[in-house]
């Protein structure tokens, strides 16, 4: 997909009440979404699997303001001990298959290099790996849910 029809994806969005746009073609995927005004974002621009991302960046004005809130001051308490982050962007995965049981469970004793979970990226599964050992105190994130780089995934204690 060339730059030209990604701006004309722009300029639809903004005229449009919508917060997300995304358009497969063929392999390509682009997905578009509101931030609040004035703030200026990255926007992920997927192409076929050998080629490297393609990133957007350009200020997304809306044309209604946006309701966003921020996150809770406090967020999820977290208990004490070594957390565990995503190294990247994808979606989780708690087991290597939907019929395998998950890799750990909450007050499961792992050791450092143990497999906790695999994130998919780009078509690509990666391990997450327990970079101490304890036991796992807690699991903030869910089977299938998309996560963030360096978003709390783990407690091990």
């Amino acid at each position: 997909m060339d730059l030209r029809k990604i701006k004309k994806l722009i300029d639809l969005l903004e005229e449009s009440n919508l917060a997300e746009l995304e358009i497969k073609e063929g392999e390509e995927i682009v997905r578009l979404s509101r931030l609040p005004k004035g703030m200026v974002g990255t926007l992920p621009v997927a192409a076929a699997p050998a080629a490297a991302p393609v990133r957007v960046e350009a200020p997304i004005t809306t044309s209604a303001p946006a309701a966003v809130e921020a996150p809770a001051a406090g967020g999820k308490a977290l208990p004490d001990g070594h957390v565990v982050k995503a190294p990247m962007v994808g979606t989780f995965y708690a087991s290597a298959n939907p019929d395998s049981p998950a890799f750990v469970k909450i007050g499961q004793a792992v050791k450092a290099g143990e497999t906790l979970g695999i994130i998919e990226a780009m078509k690509m599964f990666n391990q997450i790996e327990a970079d101490v050992a304890g036991t796992v105190l807690a699991i903030l994130v869910q089977n299938g849910q998309p996560v963030e780089f360096d978003e709390p995934m783990f407690v091990i204690g």
